[in-house]
């Protein structure tokens, strides 16, 4: 009898191992991997052909200069510049989703598949927001292709994939578990799986898949001190990427639901003050013109319930609107002295908005700006002649760091003179003052931290970097 409940006794935990870590990955990935493909761009790359910047004797940015200058000798003769991502086949006539940051400047797309074969691809839309973009190849034979699964039913501590081309050496899988949910990385629609399923420069636009072949993430950033993985990356979830994807593939641009309002977060002591019963929903602190004032939405209104759907925190708020339909009518509760009124509010269109809220420019357009200096970073937008030092396309915007402090944190996380930054929050950056107001967006959102987009020598990577006051 001890013996028969000994023997049950291994098989059962044998079989709760069995159900813990699969056996082996190697049906999954055989079946799906035909579908991810590498992705190499080429972007032409303008040689410097007028007279070379007087850098004053002694300048920190006087070896930054040289360097370039130098590897610059050979002839004004335009260069071809190349970089490599991941991305997946979604369906058999040739859409392919990666990363936008994979493609961006690029004149030049080649898609490489896992089974042999190039194609060349178009780009159908991008949304820099959350990173993503798609493209399109044509083919006469029907292509393997994956499909989106919910990523709202991935539980931390599942099993997960990652399939892509780490650091150029080809097709390659790593596995992982779920690691943590709603990650946010600063930016306005961030909802990230973490995961420690290896992910390196390379895998970039690479899918992640569960358990069952489904794509639940698209993977797009490595937390790392040296550039390599340690086990936290970040894929952005399947139910954010899917809906930018049909929006791209029939309109070829974002549409997002937009309100209208600038919020903060309830604080505990704010609640107190107003009287709510709990820290929670979105405290507006104004209406510009637009669909909230036009409904009668006040500075100091809370906003605790939006189109049916109770409004914890400003993060979620800003969610729920971008995923409504522009122009669609919505119900918006708010409390309001003491008590809650309900508002209709008719949405408008996001990426409108934001294309009117440009800011005249105050200085000669033809002056260079002056340096700048911002969380220990000396700054200065692109211009023509930098991107001919820097070897970068006639398209690329960014701000070139020219200097950095060697007593902060930015010198701290490897940002040196050369790097260039090309988006805050998961915005681009065009001016010094671009950067200021993401700051000021962050601060505005509660956000302890900025989320940089830097690109080192061609490569990119996140880097955040702490709020100071202001």
């Amino acid at each position: 009898m001890a013996l028969t409940m000994l023997a049950a006794a291994l098989i059962m935990a044998q079989a709760i191992a069995a159900y813990a870590r699969p056996e082996s990955f190697a049906d999954l990935a055989q079946k799906f991997s035909p579908s991810v493909v590498n992705i190499t761009t080429s972007t032409t790359v303008a040689q410097r052909t007028g007279p070379a910047p007087v850098v004053p004797d002694g300048s920190p940015f006087e070896d930054f200069f040289r360097q370039f200058r130098d590897r610059g000798e050979g002839g004004d003769r335009p260069r071809r510049s190349s970089a490599l991502g991941s991305g997946f086949v979604i369906s058999e006539d040739g859409y392919i989703v990666t990363n936008n940051h994979v493609i961006e400047s690029a004149d030049e797309i080649i898609i490489e598949f896992y089974e042999g074969g190039e194609l060349e691809a178009t780009v159908i839309g991008t949304d820099p927001k959350t990173d993503i973009a798609l493209l399109k190849v044509e083919t006469d034979e029907p292509l393997p292709f994956v499909s989106f699964g919910d990523s709202d039913g991935a539980r931390v501590g599942d099993w997960v994939i990652a399939m892509g081309n780490p650091l150029g050496q080809g097709f390659s899988v790593s596995a992982g578990i779920v690691s943590a949910r709603n990650r946010a990385l600063s930016g306005t629609y961030d909802d990230y799986i973490q995961t420690d399923a290896a992910i390196n420069r390379g895998n970039s636009g690479g899918p992640l898949f569960d358990m069952n072949g489904k794509v639940v993430g698209v993977n797009t950033a490595i937390l790392s001190p040296n550039g390599g993985s340690i086990g936290i990356g970040f894929s952005m979830a399947s139910n954010v990427v899917s809906r930018v994807v049909d929006q791209l593939q029939e309109f070829g641009e974002t549409r997002r639901g937009w309100l209208g309002v600038r919020i903060q977060d309830v604080t505990a002591d704010v609640a107190e003050a107003m009287g709510l019963d709990a820290a929670s929903g979105a405290l507006v602190t104004d209406v510009p013109t637009g669909p909230a004032a036009d409904a009668g939405m006040m500075a100091g209104d809370v906003i605790v319930s939006f189109d049916g759907v109770k409004v914890p925190d400003t993060r979620e708020l800003v969610r729920q609107v971008g995923e409504t339909d522009v122009g669609k009518s919505v119900r918006v509760v708010v409390f309001r002295d003491g008590g809650t009124q309900t508002l209709k509010v008719t949405l408008g269109r996001r990426e409108d908005a934001e294309g009117s809220e440009g800011r005249p420019s105050q200085t000669d357009p033809d002056a260079a700006p002056e340096p700048q200096m911002l969380m220990g970073l000396t700054l200065s937008p692109l211009d023509d002649e930098l991107r001919a030092q820097l070897e970068l396309a006639e398209t690329a915007k960014g701000l070139v760091v020219r200097d950095v402090d060697p007593l902060s944190e930015a010198y701290e996380k490897g940002l040196r003179a050369g790097d260039v930054l090309t988006e805050a929050g998961q915005q681009t950056l065009s001016t010094v003052g671009d950067l200021e107001d993401r700051i000021a967006d962050a601060r505005d959102a509660g956000r302890k931290s900025l989320l940089l987009l830097v690109r080192s020598a061609g490569q990119p990577r996140f880097v955040a970097l702490t709020l100071g006051d202001e």
